[in-house]
């Protein structure tokens, strides 16, 4: 299984194969903190070959620096991913969007959003929040 494309976006999505990815980043800033961000998305592209047919379990999590979850009663998010090559080909690619709404940010630091397929981690995708001080007006 390979991890083509991952990466945190404001929209992604899935047009019959192809996928869309807009706005893609690595930081948020912050005036105050805690910081609540609207709403992000994981987006994914994964390539499979037949030795990858078989149940497979995904895990997504969002961690701070400690590797805490950003919100234990929802993270981590586990997916049961069924994957089935047909005979005929020698890979299958497919997309794969996940939408977060309202994720809490309590300090700023370094946070990352872990995959892992089968326990094993496959991407770790770096967030660093910042908090920065507002400009006074122009006069």
């Amino acid at each position: 299984m390979d991890i083509q494309i991952a990466t945190l976006c404001d929209f992604a999505a899935d047009y019959n194969g192809k996928m869309v990815i807009s706005g893609t980043f690595d930081a948020l800033a912050a005036k105050a903190l805690p910081v609540v961000h609207p709403q992000c998305v994981l987006a994914m592209r994964i390539c499979m070959t037949p030795e990858d047919s078989g149940e497979h379990d995904m895990t997504i999590n969002i961690i701070d620096a400690d590797g805490a979850p950003l919100d234990p009663k929802n993270m981590p998010v586990r997916i049961k991913m069924p994957v089935q090559v047909p005979e005929n080909m020698s890979f299958v690619t497919r997309n794969f969007v996940m939408n977060f709404q309202g994720l809490r940010f309590p300090a700023a630091g370094i946070y990352s959003v872990d995959v892992s397929v089968d326990e094993e981690l496959v991407a770790r995708l770096p967030l660093r929040i910042v908090q920065v001080q507002e400009q006074p007006a122009a006069s």
